[in-house]
């Protein structure tokens, strides 16, 4: 639909990808992108890790594992026209027992199959060479896999969509949408306005968005917080690049590791557990009406039945910082808590099922002219420009059907 008139809601990584991607592939001729808050990327995007995954972990041919590789040459090649940050500092993914390394094994093939450049297995004397305070028995090595400014990237998308004649328009939360035969009325605080086609990518409120615009109910986003600690400036030298644990398929959540930021930090962490709030970003801060969503949700609670011994794991780094700074020891022996200061939290808005299960792939859903980007999860970030094409495609062949 050349020449449409489209409105973006969210103005995270994703959002401001898709808006930028409407107007310069030439969907639409007039795009406007509607941010609830007072900036751009505030939410996920501004609590990122800065991670630039390389595409180990996804299932070879798969919709993950192909936006991710293109997302980061898309992803490399914007951090080089706008003068965005973007290292390539390399990553290990350790294996500290030999049914990790079973596992690793079939990531590195994996890797492989998916075309991640330069990865290797590398043994523990190696590991050693790469990352001198780490220990395993075996790692996978990706050495192009980097780190960037998620905020930087969001704030250059933001720039070439304006400057393509785009609208950015913050502080203006949109409550509803509803297909009205020949557009889309879109309902904000401030009133109603029309477009030809609307795009939720709004995140942590995007399942909220859904349904008030006649969408089913599921998945719903429970929000999981995940906290981050920095290694004092003294003790950053512990740490080269990113160091990972092998997933362990008993757990939902990766678990703690060791993460070098564009900015020579280094992040211990996440932890993730249950949230007080979708945006509840401070340690006691709360929500009555979110959690009261949570406890209300029947696919949180089997959800939780079904992973009792991964929450008491996380309930211990929660409450511990020992037991928090203890998880990365396994990895870098020489850590000590004395090492590690307070760093942010991030809130994940995690994609639920009724029956409990986790989403872990990209779902999106909607009408001709509505479409609701409800799940897109890690390597979201990496792959943003991608799944902005990807996105626009799905909105060009619904519009051409």
């Amino acid at each position: 639909m050349t020449g449409a008139k489209a409105a973006v809601v969210g103005g995270g990584i994703i959002g401001t990808a898709v808006a930028r991607e409407l107007l310069l592939g030439g969907t639409a001729s007039e795009v406007t992108l509607f941010e609830k808050e007072a900036e751009l990327s505030f939410h996920q995007t501004g609590h990122n890790s800065g991670v630039v995954h390389a595409g180990l972990y996804y299932e070879p041919g798969g919709l993950k594992a192909t936006l991710c590789r293109r997302g980061v040459g898309l992803l490399r090649d914007l951090a080089a026209r706008r003068d965005v940050p973007f290292e390539e500092c390399g990553k290990v993914v350790v294996a500290r027992d030999a049914a990790e390394l079973e596992r690793l094994r079939a990531i590195f093939k994996r890797a492989v199959a998916n075309g991640v450049p330069g990865v290797r297995m590398v043994d523990g004397s190696e590991l050693a060479d790469i990352e001198p305070h780490a220990v395993g028995v075996a790692a996978l090595h990706s050495p192009t896999t980097a780190i960037t400014d998620y905020r930087a990237v969001t704030a250059a998308l933001a720039s070439e969509f304006t400057e393509a004649g785009g609208v950015v328009r913050l502080g203006s939360r949109v409550q509803a949408l509803a297909e009205t035969g020949t557009g889309v009325r879109v309902e904000l605080d401030a009133g109603l306005e029309d477009f030809d086609l609307v795009i939720n990518c709004a995140g942590l409120q995007s399942d909220r968005l859904a349904k008030n615009s006649g969408d089913a109910r599921e998945p719903r986003i429970v929000p999981f917080f995940g906290e981050y600690f920095l290694l004092r400036p003294e003790r950053s030298g512990l740490v080269n690049g990113l160091i990972y644990p092998v997933p362990d398929p008993r757990y939902p959540f990766l678990g703690v590791h060791l993460t070098r930021r564009v900015d020579g930090a280094v992040m211990v962490g996440p932890n993730a557990f249950l949230a007080g709030g979708r945006e509840a970003y401070r340690g006691l801060q709360f929500s009555p009406s979110d959690l009261a969503e949570v406890a209300g949700f029947p696919g949180f609670w089997r959800f939780a039945a079904g992973n009792v011994p991964a929450a008491v794991r996380e309930v211990r780094t929660v409450l511990s910082r020992r037991a928090f700074v203890g998880a990365a020891r396994a990895y870098v022996p020489e850590l000590a808590v004395a090492d590690v200061v307070p760093g942010h939290r991030g809130i994940r808005a995690q994609a639920m099922n009724a029956d409990g299960g986790l989403v872990d792939d990209f779902v999106i859903t909607g009408t001709r002219r509505i479409l609701h980007v409800r799940n897109a999860p890690s390597p979201g970030a990496t792959s943003s420009m991608a799944i902005a094409e990807h996105v626009v495609q799905q909105v060009a062949g619904r519009l051409a059907g």
